[in-house]
């Protein structure tokens, strides 16, 4: 392994509850001779105290910005908007390559900065494989959210929980309606979730992939009562639900969650909305009649913030015990200099970190 001096940082967004690294696995990395440096973090679902336990150096939140240049600053969700340059290596989901909205001016951050960008969605293996992700738990979640509300029985604002309380939740209670539920998307790891959830609520929910969505049978879509998206596209591919589907007096649909979350890009497969939802405000209404709610969360997994991050830790911690310029990480610094190399970034601007 390289010599690696890690930095996790403090997530700046109030509903982030996850780590990407928790504290049985800080203590991997140190006793396999990784220097890590842990940002104190109120929020974050572990104690900074477990942290030390691990044997790793505390710091205040924030701090990351007067890092060494030679740290590599991990964290999960969005940096906040300063410094403007970035001058260290971040490993994070950075949403970047899909023209999502801000995707440019980050990317030219690191520019100015002179730092890189080794974004976690495209750590894969040779094989074009995610090598860690939360998508179990964002199907999960997506499905289990979708299920209360077509009861009528989700609250707001939403709060953390565990998954033993979620599912007691989502079991039936007598006098519970039956209803239909799909989910697209079904055979990767959002769908796989979103199944095992609808399992929990006792729906058995129809299940379509590649093979239903290559040509897309519209009519039966908007004949289910609740429709969980989980399909990542990487090139563009016919919209799943079109405004004009929102009008049909046949639909049946009545509950929409949308795991994905790629609103605002071209590859957005459910382009009917122009905003996520958060945890005080969950779901938007996107029409009154018949009714048709939306539920579109990007850090579902947060709400089983200790289930999540435990699963993600454990498929990480092995590549961060493999860090280097080669390998996955290498195929993450190559994809983060193509896409600069599209902005009409120079070489010497994309990737001296």
């Amino acid at each position: 392994m390289t010599e690696l001096h890690l930095w996790l940082r403090h997530e700046t967004r109030v509903t982030e509850r996850r780590t990407p690294v928790v504290p049985d696995d800080a203590r991997r990395l140190v006793e396999a001779g990784v220097e890590l440096t842990v940002e104190d973090s109120p929020q974050r679902v572990f104690a900074t105290r477990e942290y030390e336990s691990a044997g790793a150096r505390t710091v205040p939140a924030g701090s990351w910005i007067s890092a060494p240049p030679e740290a590599v600053v991990l964290g999960l969700k969005e940096l906040p908007d300063e410094p403007a340059r970035l001058r260290h290596r971040h490993i994070f989901f950075g949403h970047a390559y899909k023209q999502q909205p801000g995707a440019v001016d980050l990317l030219r951050r690191f520019a100015a900065g002179g730092g890189a960008l080794l974004d976690l969605e495209y750590l894969v293996d040779d094989d074009g494989r995610r090598l860690a992700a939360f998508g179990f738990w964002a199907g999960y979640l997506g499905a289990a959210l979708a299920v209360l509300q077509h009861r009528g029985q989700l609250t707001a604002p939403l709060r953390p929980t565990d998954k033993a309380e979620l599912d007691e939740t989502l079991r039936p209670a007598p006098g519970d309606e039956e209803f239909t539920a799909l989910v697209v998307g079904a055979l990767g790891r959002s769908g796989r979730g979103a199944r095992a959830a609808f399992t929990t609520a006792r729906t058995e929910p129809t299940a379509w992939d590649l093979a239903e969505t290559a040509d897309l049978d519209r009519p039966a879509l908007l004949a289910h009562d609740v429709l969980v998206n989980c399909v990542l596209a990487t090139t563009p591919v016919p919209p799943f639900v079109r405004e004009e589907d929102l009008d049909d007096p046949a639909r049946r649909l009545r509950t929409l969650s949308d795991v994905t979350c790629d609103v605002g890009s071209p590859l957005n497969v459910l382009p009917v909305y122009d905003r996520t939802t958060e945890w005080t405000d969950p779901v938007r209404r996107l029409r009154k009649e018949p009714p048709l709610d939306l539920i579109a969360i990007d850090n579902l997994p947060s709400l089983l913030p200790r289930e999540s991050s435990a699963d993600f830790s454990a498929d990480l911690t092995p590549r961060l015990l493999d860090f280097g310029d080669s390998g996955a990480w290498g195929r993450c610094l190559d994809r983060f200099r193509r896409a600069s190399r599209e902005l009409g970034l120079t070489e010497e601007e994309a990737g001296r970190g």
